[in-house]
Parts: C-alpha cells; sequence; structure tokens
C-alpha cells in the first residue's frame, strides 16, 4: 500500500499541482480577497492529503469559522502546507513562506499573485516589507499563517527557537493569535525524504488570544518566550515522537 501511495503522489502530483497553479493566477480577482483561489488552493491539498495516504485529525472548535486570525503553527516539515491548507479551508488564509517558495517555476508565481508572503530574513529591508504585506491582508480581513520557529524543527522532542518577525506581525496586525500544534507530518516526509509515507496527522487548535492585550510592540521578546512555553507544552501533550 506505501508503493501505491507513493507511486500515486509522484505521478500525479506534479501534474495537480501545475493545473491548480494555473487556475489560482487566472481567478485570483475571483471574489472577495480572492477567495475562490484560496478554494482551490484547499482542494488541492485535500487532493494530495488523498493521494499521499495521508488521514488529518483536526481539533478547531475554539475557532469562530467567520473570523480571522494569525494563525501560529509549529513547522515539522514540508508537508505541513498541504495539512494546514486542508484544514483551514474555512478561512481565507494566507501564508508567510520563505522565498525560495516563491522562485518555483508557475507554483511561485501563483502564490504570489494570490496574495501569499515571500519573507526573506537575512535582509531587513525585504522583511520589514514583508511585516508590512500581512498587516495589509489583516486590514482586509485575511487570516496569515506564520511559522514562528521560522524553519523545520530539528527534533521531534521540542519545538524549535521562535523568531521576533513572528511576534512583531501577530502586534501589527491587530488580530487574535491562534496557536496550532501539528503533530505527525515529520514521520510522513522526514526533512530530506523525496515521497511521502501514508500516515495520520493531528492539528489542534489552541485558544485565541489577543497579544496586544497582554504585550507591547516593546515587549515582543517577552511575548515570544510566554507563546513558545504556552505551545511547548500543548505539543508535548501530542506525544510528538509516538504518533
Amino acid at each position: 500500500m506505501v508503493f501505491v501511495h507513493q507511486a500515486l503522489f509522484a505521478l500525479l502530483f506534479p501534474i495537480l499541482t501545475v493545473m491548480v497553479s494555473g487556475v489560482c493566477w487566472l481567478t485570483a480577482g475571483i471574489g472577495k480577497n480572492a477567495l475562490f483561489a484560496h478554494k482551490v488552493e484547499c482542494l488541492w491539498a485535500r487532493c494530495a492529503l488523498f493521494l499521499a495516504g495521508t488521514r488529518v485529525q483536526t481539533e478547531l472548535a475554539v475557532l469562530d469559522p467567520g473570523a480571522s486570525y494569525v494563525f501560529m503553527a509549529n513547522h515539522q516539515s514540508n508537508f505541513d502546507i498541504l495539512v494546514l491548507f486542508s484544514c483551514l479551508r474555512k478561512w481565507n488564509m494566507r501564508f508567510v513562506a520563505k522565498e525560495s517558495l516563491f522562485a518555483i517555476p508557475i507554483f511561485g508565481p501563483a502564490m504570489r499573485r494570490t496574495g501569499h508572503i515571500a519573507i526573506l530574513r537575512e535582509n531587513s529591508r525585504k522583511a520589514l516589507k514583508s511585516i508590512d504585506d500581512a498587516v495589509t491582508a489583516a486590514k482586509r480581513g485575511i487570516s496569515v499563517l506564520i511559522f514562528p520557529e521560522g524553519t523545520r524543527g530539528e527534533a521531534c522532542e521540542h519545538l524549535g527557537e521562535f523568531k521576533i518577525g513572528g511576534m512583531i506581525m501577530a502586534l501589527k496586525c491587530g488580530l487574535p493569535v491562534a496557536p496550532l500544534i501539528v503533530a505527525g507530518t515529520r514521520q510522513i516526509l522526514p526533512r530530506g525524504a523525496k515521497m511521502p509515507r501514508p500516515g495520520r496527522v493531528r492539528v489542534r487548535a489552541l485558544p485565541p488570544f489577543n497579544p496586544s492585550e497582554g504585550f507591547t510592540m516593546k515587549e515582543r521578546e517577552k511575548l515570544k518566550d510566554w507563546l513558545k512555553d504556552y505551545m511547548e507544552h500543548a505539543y508535548q501533550e501530542n506525544e510528538p515522537c509516538r504518533t
């Protein structure tokens, strides 16, 4: 069964991605805040997970489908993007993603056209532009998804260190922060793996909070430390190394 799913994914996922990228490019102007393109992206993710044999268990009851959030998710694997598109389809959401993804032919330009936000932390000017882009999206009622670790975690036992840029985005966007705990994607697509393995993923939303009620911009380091501890505790409850 593993071979079947990997063969289907290898054969059909690239074709599906090219097709969906083209549709998103053409339909980015349809619906308020490119809502139609977002729905197409979520359908792409669900189809990809089906091909890979991935089952996603969600616990999202604390979230309001009519609200906008700054989602903060831990980062285990490149597979996280597909999983989060799939389970957050009720929220018109844009990723803050590393700039190298936007250089992928066809896929990258489609991401940029539909409003996803590229970030290059090594360049302070571009990093500030990314923050401004996230704030602009939030003001239009679009949810923003940030990986506060900045990259995939090296070990499954603990979350990686959080970056300060995500805290600045959260404070400036003026939206409630909704932490998300992802478990299982590392086992499905480990770092360096070419093909995903069938498996189960869990995504759990923690109660949203308003960061500006407890922290000022000058206290962004405190927000970073507090959020890291909050998400780390919930992450450990999911037994991340035994999913």
